[in-house]
């Protein structure tokens, strides 16, 4: 596939928002950076950023993630999902410096993960996560004080999904659950059952509702969707009562955009093809698909796939755009026409992440992420449930 069946952001206002070219400091946290960040279209970039990493050497650890601007992967000594990375993170005690290319929430992980000597930060602290930040902790709280009102949190088992804040896994870990991620939310929701009759599924609504009626068997009805916005969630007493799995009304902002209606289209566009979609997608979208898994499984899947075999993916933009170059003996189309890039992801580009290493080599620390010690504590014990677990892989729809 040719790059140029993908098309860029136009250079609007609001794109350039996104994409880390503008500011909104009315809306945003920390996108101010001290001192002078380079300008994007400084040549020497990318042997400034070089320098800086050379001069660091063994000092210096960074992470990518799958969803990165390729002129950051380019600097990445691992690329992977949120928790691979974490964990890569962990392995390297050696390391001062945690530089985590992705999301703030993912910067959290490491740091509850990696040892006290140890620096995690975060080129940009405006890189957020749309999902993780639609379930507040104020919120979750009194969510599940509704919960309680309604009789039903002592038979209740809360489940997060690893695109969380700390503070959420922390609820999690003291309120007897776990952490799970888009591999192996199957076998943390049958462990919760195992241990009560209900799951309290955050943030995300969709993979809850995918991993629950696809993968465990339950209803539609099975579940109802708690809303924060709405007074005792938008649900009676006699719902919470009556339901099974309680999801959060959260979402992606990049898998939620993804349609059924996109699905039968690139079926019609691409004779053959395979649609492989993130179980964050919409229930009706996972239906429509013939593959549905993690990142790391649609990286997995496209590595095993036959040349001539044509592959339609339903995730972010800049991680397709590297399978198709990756895989040139096989057709990788985007399933959606319009532009998909995770906009917050995007906030760490090469001018911020030459700006954090050459702070560091003139012995700046910049942009540090510390999770509270009680917080990272419980954290970790939910963590720590979900390490227990087996994990899975997802695997074709018959």
């Amino acid at each position: 596939m040719s790059t140029e069946s993908f098309v860029e952001p136009s250079p609007t206002p609001l794109a350039l928002l996104l994409l880390g070219r503008g500011a909104d400091p009315e809306s945003e946290r920390g996108v101010e950076c001290p001192g002078d960040l380079p300008a994007a279209s400084d040549p020497d970039l990318v042997a400034r950023a070089q320098a800086a990493k050379a001069a660091l050497g063994d000092r210096v650890f960074v992470l990518g993630h799958h969803y990165q601007r390729d002129e950051v992967i380019a600097f990445a000594d691992v690329t992977g999902d949120s928790f691979k990375l974490a964990r890569d993170a962990a392995a390297r005690p050696e390391a001062e410096f945690i530089v985590f290319a992705g999301v703030h929430f993912m910067a959290e992980s490491a740091d509850i993960l990696t040892g006290p000597g140890q620096a995690v930060l975060l080129p940009d602290l405006a890189a957020g996560c749309s999902m993780a930040d639609m379930a507040a902790i104020s919120q979750v709280e009194d969510a599940w004080d509704v919960l309680a009102d309604a009789g039903i949190t002592d038979v209740t088992i809360p489940i997060t999904y690893m695109n969380s804040t700390a503070a959420i896994k922390a609820f999690t870990g003291r309120n007897r659950g776990a952490v799970c991620t888009s591999s192996n939310a199957k076998p943390a929701l049958e462990w919760a059952f195992e241990q009560g009759e209900k799951v309290f599924f955050l943030p995300d609504q969709h993979l809850g509702r995918n991993t629950a009626v696809l993968e465990l068997g339950l209803s539609l009805e099975d579940c109802v969707v708690y809303d924060p916005f709405r007074p005792q969630g938008g649900l009676s007493v006699e719902q919470l009562r009556a339901a099974k799995v309680i999801l959060w009304k959260g979402h992606c902002s990049v898998h939620g955009r993804f349609t059924a209606s996109a699905v039968a289209d690139v079926r019609e566009r691409v004779p053959g093809v395979n649609v492989l979609v993130h179980p964050e997608c919409q229930h009706e979208v996972v239906l429509a698909a013939d593959y549905v898994g993690s990142t790391e499984f649609i990286i997995k899947t496209l590595d095993a796939a036959p040349a001539g075999s044509a592959w339609a993916i339903g995730t972010e933009l800049n991680l397709v755009k590297r399978l198709a170059l990756a895989h040139p003996d096989k057709q990788v189309v985007f399933l959606e026409k319009t532009v998909c890039f995770c906009a917050t992801m995007n906030r760490i580009d090469l001018p911020h992440l030459v700006w954090m290493l050459e702070n560091l080599v003139a012995g700046t620390v910049v942009n540090r992420i510390e999770v509270d010690h009680d917080v990272a504590h419980w954290a970790r014990i939910a963590l720590d449930r979900m390490l227990a677990l087996p994990g899975v892989g997802a695997a074709p729809k018959d």
